[in-house]
């Protein structure tokens, strides 16, 4: 039995499938943007879990219940003493202004991050981000180089075939085995979520809280405690009559130096989202593997040889004379 040839089809649809996976990281620029991503999730991981959030929002609602102290109970207590609080402890009166708009946008923050926490999580299970131009490069590669063997030795044209055949059906499974397609949607959501987050603007407006909170609580410190003191409570005094002015004035320092590396991360990251985000969305993803993998497939199960030997008993049963015209003169 003589070998078949390769259908001229199924060549050149495989050839182009393998280009197209081989191309497409570098029409997307993954080689340059999925590394920042792997960047931005290994960043944010040590933030990204329910005790770390609920610590911050926790600390928010310290400085909240000291600033309301301060402004109501503390209040009426030094009113005592001058004729205005407004008057007398302006640095205070100032910073319980400004916070009314700092918490409500520090929490509005809290809030988002940690109503998409599974959105990460999701995503930080899937493979890093910079193995993705990998998974398109490879297995097109893989399928050029198939095609080259089969190409020049057309007698393992059937081998080469079904192991094309497992390379689309791999390609097809691969989203499956790593839950593609409940995993990527949800890292579109937390892009979504994160679009008003990882801003220049926004970080930097974050970023100055921080300098308005400080003044505030020299505000607490500085005016608000010494006066306390003044009008005749002791320091035990004080920390019992007003535990919450006390207790944001002595957690201030830890406040601060658990905020501000989170803070740091998400300024440090927003170009890194930004190059995610020129990405494809999340929610394409699986079928970047699943559609080529069942071309490849389908092309490499349809793209039987041709038989020669078929051809060559063609041409033999040609050559044998008609026997309804033989002898006939």
């Amino acid at each position: 039995m003589l070998a078949g040839k390769p259908r001229r089809w199924a060549i050149t649809a495989l050839a182009v499938l393998g280009l197209a996976l081989i191309a497409m990281p570098v029409v997307f620029q993954m080689f340059a943007r999925a590394p920042k991503g792997a960047r931005m999730i290994a960043d944010f991981q040590p933030y990204m879990t329910v005790a770390r959030l609920g610590g911050y929002q926790n600390e928010l609602r310290q400085i909240n219940a000291a600033v309301k102290e301060g402004g109501t109970t503390v209040a009426v207590r030094l009113s005592r003493s001058s004729s205005s609080f407004a008057t007398g402890f302006p640095a205070f009166v100032a910073f319980e202004r400004e916070w009314r708009e700092i918490h409500s946008d520090m929490s509005g923050l809290l809030t988002t991050i940690r109503a998409n926490l599974g959105n990460y999580e999701a995503v930080a299970a899937l493979p890093s981000f910079t193995l993705f131009p990998w998974f398109f490069v490879i297995p097109g590669a893989i399928v050029l180089s198939l095609l080259g063997l089969g190409t020049i030795r057309p007698a393992r044209w059937r081998r080469v075939r079904w192991a094309l055949v497992a390379l689309g059906l791999a390609l097809v499974l691969a989203p499956a085995v790593f839950q593609m397609f409940s995993r990527a949607p949800k890292g579109g959501r937390m892009m979504t979520a994160f679009k008003t987050i990882e801003t220049n603007g926004r970080v930097a407006r974050i970023q100055g809280y921080f300098g308005e909170i400080a003044a505030g609580q020299g505000a607490v410190a500085l005016e608000l405690i010494p006066a306390l003191r003044r009008s005749g409570e002791s320091a035990a005094e004080v920390s019992i009559d007003y535990p919450r002015l006390t207790t944001f004035d002595a957690q201030w320092v830890h406040i601060l130096n658990d905020m501000t590396p989170m803070i740091g991360a998400m300024s440090d990251n927003v170009a890194n989202y930004r190059a995610v985000a020129a990405l494809p969305p999340f929610a394409l993803f699986p079928w970047f593997f699943v559609l080529p993998g069942v071309l490849i497939g389908g092309a490499a199960a349809g793209g039987g040889t041709f038989r020669r030997e078929r051809r060559a008993h063609d041409e033999s049963f040609s050559d044998v004379p008609n026997s309804s015209t033989e002898g006939v003169t």
